[in-house]
């Protein structure tokens, strides 16, 4: 096994310095630059979110992040979508450690999942994602699964391959980290989400010692680039809390605010004008009352406790001393303020004097379901606000064009692998990188499974390895729901045909003609010849069949052959066919 270190040395310059001395590995003999180092994603490449990248060199794996992304409108029935974890199951035994760069869902949701499959000896995150983490595994019973280990800017991890150290970062959630892996062919750094705020809620990012990386030499630098479309710099968050703040004065009734409940530095933003205004606060939401509870408990959200109230006692004060916080900013179905919208909800019922605040902005494919609650909204006659260029309620966590370069120049890479975002950003982000002067053919625009070898400090595509989406119904992480899934989708779009067929496997003959039911595939009374024709080429080749040996399985395939390319030649649609077969005893 490996010696595991985590300690804490001194700040800035000195822990970037350690971690990059040029000294004998520990625990072996051979000379540098023996064999080859891998960087790949499982996660994260040509889409925002399910973040998860891995580095491999011999015999030890290092993970960084283990997220899900969460599933839109078209994926009906699904809850969150994961990597395949089949690669690191083959390799399970080179698994080292798990690193965190910061505790939202698209970075540590996968964990649960992950432990399920393949053994990850330590975690290493900070004390808030630890927190997140933990709190996740203890609801799956999974708190024996691996030892969570607390880091901080200035720890340090050593196995026999690997030289880790961490740099802090600005995010819209406290303590998120970038991380700085020496390997035997390079010094790799990614940047986890980050953006540049010089007026940020919390610490400032550690400028010093992302420049004393580039002074020093990066070889691969992984970015990401959510943003890459978004020109200029990001709004600070001091901004969006002057905003807030603004509504908290003028308004009179009451609000409700929905927004991310993993952005915690929003969430306290929007906790201290409620404390500077004299309003009590209703938090609803599952996930909301777990962040605000762990971000209470570690000092990241301040608030004095008599300004949280239960539902109940809501009714001792006024409207204008009332703020409800609440989950659904994104228009999820089952979320607080979906129900609060439909009028379903338990405890609150939307007023003409209430204000809704969306301190957000959509998710890709998610713009249709939050216009959906913003119509309901405003047909009850309440007050919407949502962000725009005029009231600056929210402001992504993510870095701008701007910021991005400013990443590449302080880091000077030698090679540029864009990560976290969908194709087109990536693509862009790849071209700010050629603007900056890293020349194209050192920079990697690439897919979930592909490869990138690291040798002796120079860097190719190796051979891809498997990557795909696993499909999580429930608990479910099998992949059955994916199988399930493709039945859902066929049902939604091209409906379901159904087939009675009446037989005596004995006699090998039918016992009356095949009768066929549709439900959303056509309309029966106007499709009575369409009907008639498919159930008498069921029947002729049935006879045919069933006039030599068979089984109920060659039935059954026989039906979905003869019907299939029917129905797509008549209809242009590929029903789901379900044979359903009588045999006379």
């Amino acid at each position: 096994m490996p010696t595991e270190k985590v300690a804490n040395k001194e700040k800035n310059n000195k822990a970037a310095q350690h971690a990059s001395k040029k000294r004998p590995l520990a625990g072996t003999k051979e000379p540098r630059y023996t064999h080859e180092t891998k960087v790949y994603a499982l996660g994260g490449l040509g889409e925002v979110g399910k973040n998860m990248y891995c580095i491999e060199h011999d015999n030890e794996i290092i993970i960084i992040d283990a997220g899900v992304k969460f599933a839109e409108e078209g994926l009906p029935g699904i809850d969150y979508i994961i990597p395949d974890y089949s690669y690191l199951v083959k390799n399970q035994k080179k698994i080292k450690a798990l690193l965190i760069t910061h505790g939202h869902e698209d970075h540590i949701g996968g964990i649960p999942f992950l432990l399920q499959l393949v053994t990850v000896p330590f975690i290493y995150a900070s004390p808030l994602a630890s927190a997140l983490i933990k709190r996740k595994l203890e609801e799956r019973k999974l708190t024996k699964a691996s030892k969570i280990i607390e880091i901080d800017d200035s720890s340090r991890v050593e196995t026999k391959f690997f030289n880790i150290g961490f740099f802090r970062t600005n995010h819209s959630i406290p303590e998120s980290v970038g991380i700085i892996i020496n390997t035997p062919n390079g010094r790799i750094v990614t940047t986890g989400d980050f953006k540049f705020d010089l007026t940020p809620v919390g610490e400032p990012a550690d400028f010093q010692k992302m420049s004393f990386l580039g002074t020093t030499g990066v070889t691969l630098l992984m970015s990401d680039s959510t943003n890459a479309e978004v020109p200029t710099f990001s709004l600070s968050e001091k901004v969006v809390a002057n905003s807030i703040q603004n509504e908290f004065r003028k308004t009179e009734g009451r609000i409700i605010v929905a927004t991310f409940a993993s952005n915690v530095d929003r969430v306290q933003q929007i906790v201290q004008a409620a404390v500077k205004f004299d309003r009590r606060i209703l938090v609803f939401g599952r996930s909301m009352e777990n962040v605000i509870q762990t971000s209470r408990k570690l000092g990241h959200i301040k608030c004095p406790d008599r300004y949280f109230i239960k539902s109940d006692e809501a009714k001792k004060f006024p409207d204008s001393q009332l703020l409800i916080l609440c989950t659904g900013s994104q228009g999820e179905p089952l979320a607080a303020l979906s129900r609060i919208a439909a009028g379903t909800h338990k405890f609150i019922r939307i007023k003409p004097t209430d204000t809704i605040i969306f301190s957000s902005s959509p998710i890709p494919g998610n713009a249709a379901s939050i216009n959906r609650v913003v119509n309901k909204l405003f047909r009850l006659g309440a007050r919407v606000l949502t962000h725009s260029p005029l009231n600056s309620l929210h402001t992504s966590g993510h870095a701008s064009q701007e910021e991005q370069k400013l990443m590449l120049l302080l880091t000077s890479p030698k090679y540029f692998f864009p990560v976290h975002g969908e194709y087109r950003m990536l693509k862009i982000h790849s071209e700010l990188a050629h603007d900056v002067g890293i020349p194209k053919e050192n920079t990697f625009v690439l897919s979930n499974g592909d490869v990138i070898i690291l040798k002796d400090g120079e860097a190719r595509l190796g051979n891809r390895i498997h990557a795909d989406d696993i499909y999580v119904d429930g608990n479910d992480i099998t992949g059955l729901s994916t199988a399930v899934l493709r039945d859902r989708q066929i049902l939604s779009e091209d409906g379901m045909v159904s087939i009675l067929i009446s037989m005596d496997s004995r006699t090998g003959k039918l016992l009356a003609r095949p009768v066929i039911v549709s439900r959303g595939f056509v309309y029966m009374k106007d499709s009575y010849q369409l009907i008639k024709e498919a159930e008498r080429l069921v029947q002729d080749a049935l006879n045919k069949l069933l006039a030599g040996k068979t089984t109920f399985s060659e039935i059954k395939n026989t039906i979905r052959d003869t019907l299939s390319p029917y129905f797509y030649r008549k209809t242009k649609r590929n029903p789901m066919i379900i044979p359903v077969i009588m045999n006379k005893k």
